[in-house]
């Protein structure tokens, strides 16, 4: 199965369950250990988001799943996560294993921020007391890190920009700052729309200060790189009033309750048939016989998940695809009646595109030679024709009609 297009960039401090979480919500074996810098190169993966497939929507008994997976109703996108080392204090700056860490996320297209909720982890990532750290700070401290790795990147060489504007050098200083900041990413309309919010035109980019050109990547990170906080650790005690603080403290950023540990352990057990678990239930049931300490795990883990309404680890993953991305999922078919491809399997495909995406933008999306041939296409739903500029909305399913190619 191929993972969609965008990057889950997994962020956090050092030593605070980042690996754990990457194992969890991937299945990959990777070094785990309660100290500093156990992750040495970045880690990547395969993640799964999920949600209701449409099959059950549309009342047709099955699917036949192929770039994804469906499992008792719920399709598994799958998503390619990276897990870097942690960071600590002054890793812009080299500190700890610094930027190696923070260039290995240029391409991110979302992060999963994961904190110490029970505040048991120093902001060098030893272990501490629980309760003894504050994960507000730690959010703070992480943030300030991925800013200011941006910021010194694009500061390095901003005097060479100044000075070919100011000898008439840049015909386009817009452009120029786009191709600068492409090395993360960000395209031109994004460059574009941060300077639009920020009330910045043309001529005046070249001679922002310091300050203003620091609010402008800031500006930029959070447009392009949207964040998800992952309060893990959410099973100790002293992390229920911690998440709510997080929640309030940042209220425009969505904030999961999770435990990687609940989620490894769900997973472990369900490989073993002691429990009947499905990733991203808000419950599980037992099937077998465990033993004492097994069974203080899983009601630990059950309390957990009646409190937050699951593990954290597929939710955190959906929201950074759904919420902080804003993406929808559409299934492309060939036969709009029976909702098939071309080999008659039911809905073999889901794709994820930004909310907005129009039918068009679809069929490029698919292969360029159908968006350049495009002529119309049908939303198999209610079988209306709907032209080019025909918005998607989460869950069409949607057959593109192109020259050469009429049904």
């Amino acid at each position: 199965m191929e993972p969609t297009n965008a990057l889950v960039g997994i962020v956090g401090k050092t030593n605070v369950g980042k690996s754990s979480f990457f194992s969890a919500a991937t299945g990959i074996q990777v070094p785990i250990e309660n100290r500093p810098f156990v992750t040495i190169e970045p880690n990547v993966g395969i993640g799964y988001a999920r949600k209701k497939c449409v099959h059950v929507e549309l009342g047709l008994p099955r699917c036949d799943a192929s770039n994804s997976a469906c499992i008792m109703g719920y399709r598994y996108i799958p998503v390619k996560l990276m897990d870097v080392a942690g960071l600590i204090p002054g890793a812009h700056e080299g500190r700890g294993l610094g930027n190696k860490f923070l260039d290995d996320l240029r391409r991110a297209d979302v992060f999963l921020l994961i904190v110490d909720a029970s505040g048991s982890t120093t902001s060098e990532g030893t272990p501490a007391e629980p309760g003894s750290y504050d994960p507000v700070e730690e959010v703070n401290f992480v943030t300030f890190e991925l800013d200011e790795w941006m910021y010194s990147s694009i500061k390095s060489d901003w005097d060479k920009f100044v000075r070919l504007a100011s000898v008439g050098a840049l015909k386009d200083p817009v452009g120029a700052f786009s191709q600068r900041v492409s090395g993360f990413g960000i395209t031109r309309p994004q460059v574009e729309a941060a300077l639009e919010k920020l009330n910045v035109n043309d001529v005046e980019l070249p001679r922002i200060s310091d300050d203003a050109l620091r609010n402008l990547v800031i500006t930029l990170r959070k447009m392009t790189k949207p964040m998800v906080i992952v309060a893990n650790k959410a099973d100790v005690p002293e992390s229920a009033k911690n998440i709510e603080r997080l929640k309030s403290t940042f209220s425009d950023v969505p904030v999961v309750p999770a435990s990687a540990l609940a989620e490894l352990i769900l997973r472990r057990l369900s490989t073993q048939g002691l429990v009947e678990y499905l990733p991203g239930d808000a419950e599980f049931k037992v099937k077998g016989v465990l033993d004492q300490r097994t069974q203080k795990a899983v009601n630990m883990i059950r309390e957990l998940m009646e409190r937050y309404g699951g593990t954290g680890v597929v939710q955190a993953i959906n929201q950074a695809l759904f919420k902080a991305l804003n993406l929808i999922a559409v299934y492309p078919v060939e036969d709009f009646n029976k909702f098939t491809d071309r080999k008659g399997r039911v809905l073999p495909d889901v794709i994820l595109v930004p909310r907005g995406t129009t039918a068009k933008r679809l069929a490029y999306t698919i292969h360029t030679e159908l968006g350049d041939t495009f002529l119309y296409a049908i939303n198999a739903k209610t079988k209306q024709r709907v032209g080019a500029d025909y918005e998607l909305r989460d869950d069409d399913v949607i057959k593109i009609v192109a020259a050469g190619a009429r049904g």
